[in-house]
């Protein structure tokens, strides 16, 4: 499990313009690169990056998310790679955010907003 850093706000007024950023810390090995004796060492990377919006229905159940901003990542992007994306508020629910990568890497955060 990688650790991340989320910046989402908690609440945000209809229609507002709102920043979401994802840090994630991983190493990012491209693969090409030899180890101190010599081995190359293995590719470890995160190939893609989704954020969806899942809107909470009137039952409070979540219902089918909207793709909100996606991204795919090649060995040219550094290690604990950032993303920084903008978006609209315009109902309360929470964005699910999926990385997934080399070696069956996949990591999933979901941050709830409320929108007035």
């Amino acid at each position: 499990m990688a650790r991340n850093i989320l910046t989402v706000p908690t609440t945000a007024k209809v229609g507002e313009i709102i920043e979401l950023r994802a840090l994630i810390q991983h190493p990012m090995e491209t693969g090409y690169r030899r180890s101190s004796e010599g081995v190359m060492m293995a590719r470890d990377l995160i190939r893609n990056f989704t954020c969806h919006f899942v809107e909470a229905d009137a039952s409070g159940k979540a219902g089918e998310g909207e793709l909100v901003f996606a991204a795919k990542l090649f060995a040219a992007v550094s290690a604990n790679p950032y993303l920084s994306f903008h978006t609209t508020a315009f109902a309360s629910g929470s964005f699910l955010f999926v990385w997934t990568g080399d070696n069956g890497f996949k990591q999933t955060e979901r941050v709830a907003i409320t929108v007035r």
